[in-house]
């Protein structure tokens, strides 16, 4: 583990020969940690139902078997002990380590959106894209519309959004960033044809995780979203708003839609 320039604690080495902006970085592995957080509440969520059964059948067994049986309640009482020393680890391991992203504080002020995209789309080109050979566009009906809510995380999930569809274009592919606003919501739109030897390429630059990207190209269980997109629903939720992520078949367009509140009413 170590601690990047940003303060952030287990940040992920910088790609050899590929020089990247301390933000970066830092987008980098907030990235990471929130995955981490994504994949230990599905272990816990997932784990927690066939535990509660086998717990459940323990008892319907002990009804069954002879009381009498000494070896027979010995096993029942191993069989409960087992269980409940695994939700124990759950909720004082796992849980507890996902206690950063869980509660997601946030730094709300207003401010206004098009300074945002065209910083987080500069950030995305000079840090990747160019690398890549993948340009990045921007189709924007924004003005002077503001957004009351935490700029930095929503720089950080749009820059996810960007970036996933940087690591997934071959050279010469074309991503587009689709902004508009109405009475009372941001819409943010990212499409892009994704490839999934784009994404497990190693000759050519990465920022995200090798892990994320061949995860990203799975299919998606209950319409799941990719785990390296943990960020981007995390923050979209936390100011009232929803994350999507579509699907599509092998060279054909993906959305990625990001929906958030002008005036955000956070639920951390």
């Amino acid at each position: 583990m170590t601690t990047s320039p940003t303060g952030i604690t287990g940040a992920l080495p910088i790609p050899s020969g590929f020089a990247v902006s301390e933000r970066t970085a830092h987008l980098r592995a907030e990235t990471a940690l929130f995955m981490r957080d994504h994949v230990l509440s599905l272990v816990s969520h997932d784990l927690r139902g066939p535990l509660n059964a086998i717990h459940s059948w323990a008892y319907v067994l002990e009804r069954k078997l002879d009381a009498n049986d000494a070896n027979s309640q010995r096993a029942i009482t191993g069989i409960r002990n087992g269980v409940d020393q695994q939700v124990k680890l759950l909720e004082t391991i796992v849980d507890a380590t996902r206690a950063e992203t869980k509660s997601l504080a946030l730094v709300v002020a207003p401010f206004p959106l098009h300074p945002l995209l065209d910083e987080t789309v500069e950030e995305v080109r000079s840090g990747l894209a160019r690398a890549r050979g993948v340009e990045v566009t921007v189709e924007s009906h924004l003005a002077t519309e503001q957004l009351n809510g935490d700029r930095e995380r929503l720089a950080a999930a749009l820059w996810l959004m960007l970036t996933f569809a940087v690591e997934a274009g071959t050279e010469g592919a074309v991503v587009t960033l689709a902004a508009r606003a109405d009475a009372s919501r941001w819409y943010a739109t990212v499409t892009f044809k994704q490839s999934a030897a784009a994404l497990g390429d190693p000759a050519v630059p990465h920022l995200l995780e090798a892990f994320a990207r061949k995860q990203a190209l799975e299919p998606r269980e209950a319409k799941r979203m990719a785990w390296v997109f943990a960020l981007c629903k995390r923050v979209a939720e936390a100011h009232g708003g929803s994350f999507e992520q579509s699907d599509a078949p092998e060279s054909e367009a993906v959305v990625l839609s990001l929906h958030v509140p002008l005036s955000a009413t956070t639920a951390t």
